[in-house]
């Protein structure tokens, strides 16, 4: 897994988004999402145990709570044992 810390702006002054591979959270849903890649000026999610991607502002993407971290570990869990 690849951690991340949330995204700050660089030297520059622009948003510097999260890595392939980082568990993040949507702010503006409040959805758990693995960082797929960027297109445009965009981050791509997918859901942790898989699904659609979804496209996401740098600026509305946060790292995970240990709460959320463990949730989304847990329904991969179960969903590799059929539950």
């Amino acid at each position: 897994m690849v951690t991340m810390a949330a995204p700050t702006p660089d030297a520059d002054g622009h948003t510097v988004s999260p890595d392939a591979g980082a568990p993040v959270v949507d702010r503006r849903s409040g959805k758990v999402g693995v960082v797929m890649g960027h297109v445009g000026t965009y981050v791509q999610l997918r859901p942790p145990c898989g699904g659609r991607e979804w496209d996401v502002p740098p600026e509305d993407v946060r790292t995970q709570t240990p709460t959320e971290e463990l949730s989304a570990k847990v329904a991969v869990a179960n969903r590799r044992w059929g539950r």
